[in-house]
């Protein structure tokens, strides 16, 4: 999984780089009423790096792993992202990625058939809950991409 990981700090670093210079207006911008802010965006991310971080870590231990789906809606409106100073929260993107790129490498490779269940989602190998998070991770990047230059 080494190159998963690698691939995961890469995409974080590159994105660090281009967000982090961005004003308020950006970032508080709401498109729709039912669509998130950037920093809304980036603390989804940030929800999706602390589900999985469990998900990576439990799945070793184990020959299934049964978790909760994440109520992505729930997690951001109680967390209120869009009142947290934009550098500290992209900084908690920025290094909460780079540990899970850590834990990423170091997952046994005799734990990556691991069954698991997420949710009323189907079943999939601990490897594809790891693949996918980079998938996940680089959509809302580009999605955050496209805005930027429209």
């Amino acid at each position: 999984m080494v190159y998963v990981a690698e691939d995961l700090k890469a995409v974080v670093e590159q994105a660090f780089t281009k967000l982090r210079g961005l004003d308020v207006v950006t970032l508080s911008h709401r498109p729709r009423p039912d669509r998130w802010t950037i920093k809304e965006v980036i603390g989804h991310l940030i929800d999706s790096c602390a589900n999985n971080h469990q998900r990576f870590i439990r799945a070793q231990f184990t020959t299934e792993l049964a978790f909760p789906r994440y109520e992505q809606n729930q997690w951001v409106n109680a967390q209120h992202y869009d009142q947290v100073e934009w550098a500290d929260l992209l900084e908690l993107w920025r290094r909460y990625n780079l540990h899970l790129a850590h834990v990423i490498s170091h997952i046994s490779p005799a734990a990556l058939n691991t069954r698991c269940v997420v949710g009323d989602y189907p079943p999939m190998t601990l490897q594809i809950l790891v693949e996918d998070y980079v998938v996940h991770l680089k959509h809302h990047l580009s999605k955050i991409d496209e805005r930027l230059s429209d």
